[in-house]
This record gives structure tokens, sequence and C-alpha cells, in this order.
């Protein structure tokens, strides 16, 4: 009865199972490596990192990666220009940044967010920046883009208001070279709060994360498929083989009856031609 297994058919069928299978595990188990490794990007941004730890020079820490966004950087020179960053909320209230550039001794300048004070953007409640030279330590952030979080990416912002932080956007406004970072400063003066260190992007449990783990789900499931299809395809070409034997068979057994009793069906082909005798 299982001979069809053997047919080109079902060649072709089995072997389409056969490597479906393999693949398919191969990329769900891919895509759940690649969730994995969100996972663990996430875990290590957002570990803690140890209060004792020294403030590591500015330049040893650049470009911003994985490893080095939150660090404790350290850079020397004099403040320069301030802007303010309105719209960015702490702990849920509404309020704004204090921006200051520092030209550092490189001739960069970094930006240094001094901390956050509440309420709408005005100059004049912003304290002023030391002046002369200064040692500024802070957690390095990479520069801010317009898909980030909470930045104002629509622009129309009046003179001294800056939306994103980064050097795409301070190029235009500064006359020197700037750093594709910032530094947010933990222990900030004048009453303001310091602003905490943000984790690096593609690092968190977001949206891509979550569809590798769907990607996942779904090659995994693909094979559950493939293997009831092949199991539906072998059920109905058993059931058509079982039928077909099945009427074969009843009709080899009338047949065999047939022979078998001859003589009576001769007989009542007699009787039934014969002509009836008339009635006396």
């Amino acid at each position: 009865m299982h001979r069809f297994l053997l047919t080109p058919r079902w060649w072709g069928i089995n072997i389409f199972v056969a490597l479906s299978v393999p693949f398919c595990l191969y990329m769900g188990s891919w895509q759940l490596g690649r969730f994995e490794d969100r996972v663990d990007s996430h875990r290590e941004a957002t570990a803690e990192r140890p209060a004792d730890l020294d403030a590591t020079p500015l330049d040893s820490l650049l470009p911003v990666d994985k490893r080095t966004s939150g660090r404790l950087a350290s850079a020397t020179g004099e403040y320069g220009e301030q802007l303010l960053v309105p719209e960015r909320r702490l702990d849920g209230a509404a309020g704004y940044y204090v921006l200051t550039l520092l030209r550092t001794d490189s001739g960069k300048a970094v930006p240094v967010v001094r901390g956050w004070l509440p309420g709408v953007a005005d100059p004049a409640k912003a304290p002023a920046a030391p002046t002369g030279r200064v040692e500024v330590t802070g957690a390095l952030q990479s520069s801010e883009n317009s898909r980030t979080k909470g930045v104002h990416a629509e622009g129309g912002l009046p003179a001294g208001q800056l939306g994103v932080i980064g050097s795409a956007s301070l190029v235009n406004l500064v006359p020197y070279d700037l750093y594709d970072a910032w530094l947010t400063v933990q222990t900030p003066a004048d009453g303001m709060v310091p602003v905490p260190a943000q984790a690096p992007n593609d690092t968190g449990l977001d949206l891509k994360a979550f569809q590798n783990l769907g990607y996942t789900g779904e090659w995994f499931v693909f094979v559950v498929f493939v293997f009831f299809m092949w199991f539906r395809l072998y059920r109905r070409e058993v059931e058509t083989l079982r039928d077909t034997e099945a009427e074969l068979l009843a009709a080899d057994q009338r047949a065999t009856a047939a022979q078998r009793s001859p003589e009576p069906a001769a007989g009542r082909a007699t009787a039934a031609t014969a002509p009836a005798r008339p009635a006396e």
C-alpha cells in the first residue's frame, strides 16, 4: 500500500520536507539568537555603573558605542555659548535642559548638559556657566537625531534654543569643530536637576527585538505546518487507495457470485419469456 511513497510526485514532496524543516529550524534559531543578543545589550546598557568608577578622558571613549555610552568622561576647557533645550520631560514633569558648549584644549567643543529646570525655557532663569578654565565630568552620550525619543525636531524654535543635541544641529551655530557626543553632568550646581544618562540606541527591548521574537515563532510554526501538510497528504493518499481497493473487491465479489449461480438466473429468464397457458 505504501509503494506510492516511491513515486516521483512523493519523492518531490519528501525532498521538500527534508530541506525546508532544517532551514526553518535554522532561521528560527537565528532570530531567537538575535532577540537574546538584544536582551543582553539591554541589560548591559541599563546596568548601573560603579559609583567609584574613575572618569576617563573624553577622547579615549570616542566614538560612542554600547560599551562607552554612559561612562563617566572628563574634559578640560572653557565654557562658551549657552543654549536651552526645550520640551524635555523628567520624572513626568515638563522642563528644559541647560546646555553649554565646552571648548576643550583640543580646540573642539563638546555640548555639556549642566542640568534640568522645570517650566518653559527662559534664558533669564538659566544659571550662567562658570568662567575661566574648568574640568567637567559627565556621563557620555551619543548625539541625538530626529528619531530620538523626546526631541523637538520640527524646528521653528526661537534664537538661543536647540531641539536636537548633536553636532549636526550645532554645526551652523558655532564657529569651531564639535565632538560627535555630549556630556550630562551628574552633580549639577545652582539648583538644577541632573539629567540621567540614556541607554544607547538599538540596545533596548524595542520593536526590533519583539520583531525578532515574532519571526522566531513564525519559523517554528512553519515547521509544524510542513509536518501537518505532509501527514494530511499521506492520509488522503492512503484513504484513496483503500477506497479504490474496496470498490475493486466489491466488484470481484459480484462477478464471482454471478459465475457460481448461472442456472437460477437462466431459469428466471426462461420463466419470464415463456408464454402463459390459457385458462381452462
